[in-house]
């Protein structure tokens, strides 16, 4: 079977104690409750989860939507956006089957990127190994207006932003990847292509600003 790996980095520095972080925690909560009643997601899609803030850490290895237990996450800490581009490289390595001459690997990662502050590390070393990285397609969200989106025009050219980093936004946000990573599956199980843009994507709710 080829899955479908898509890996969510999620910034868990301080800046985003409080209603912030409860509302990512409640978001994916909600994403993988939605993603178990598509059966074509639940056929296909594998998540990983890497959280960011002094370090950056893989807290949920590549896991089925059945299997996949959500653990407790915290508010603290500056913002390591360039390791968390490091880790997610390593582990499409590591996790992502290749294709071979004998068998199919699994489809390109789709990768979404969530932050409310700037990266606090050497985040463009960070990005020199993604980009050597294939993904099917990379989202980056800048929540609130402590965000940085040209940063994050330089890591894709999928940017979103959000006005607020409130619990009604981030909702919303994690939404849209919902009914992203379904789009996505049933295209994969449906035609055998990938969806590779913004274009092919469902419209993103008004909470939801396209960075042009």
């Amino acid at each position: 079977m080829r899955r479908l790996p898509v890996y969510l980095l999620l910034d868990t520095s301080g800046s985003m104690s409080g209603e912030p972080i409860e509302a990512v925690k409640n978001g994916v909560q909600i994403m993988i409750s939605s993603l178990r009643q598509n059966p074509q997601a639940i056929e296909t899609a594998f998540l990983s989860v890497i959280t960011f803030d002094s370090t950056a850490q893989q807290i949920i290895p590549l896991t089925d939507l059945a299997s996949f237990q959500m653990v407790d996450i915290k508010a603290t800490g500056v913002t390591a956006l360039g390791e968390a581009l490091k880790l997610v490289s390593t582990k499409i390595d590591t996790e992502v089957a290749k294709t071979t001459t004998e068998q199919k690997g699994d489809w390109k990662p789709l990768v979404f990127i969530m932050t409310d502050g700037i990266p606090t590390d050497d985040w463009e070393k960070g990005l020199q190994e993604f980009q050597k990285r294939k993904t099917a397609f990379t989202v980056a969200c800048a929540a609130g207006n402590g965000a940085d989106s040209k940063i994050l025009k330089q890591i894709t050219e999928n940017v979103v932003s959000l006005d607020t980093a409130d619990s009604a936004s981030i909702g919303k946000f994690f939404q849209w990847v919902t009914a992203s990573i379904g789009v996505s599956s049933t295209k994969v199980e449906d035609s055998g292509k990938e969806v590779t843009g913004f274009d092919e994507l469902p419209d993103p709710p008004s909470e939801l600003n396209i960075v042009v």
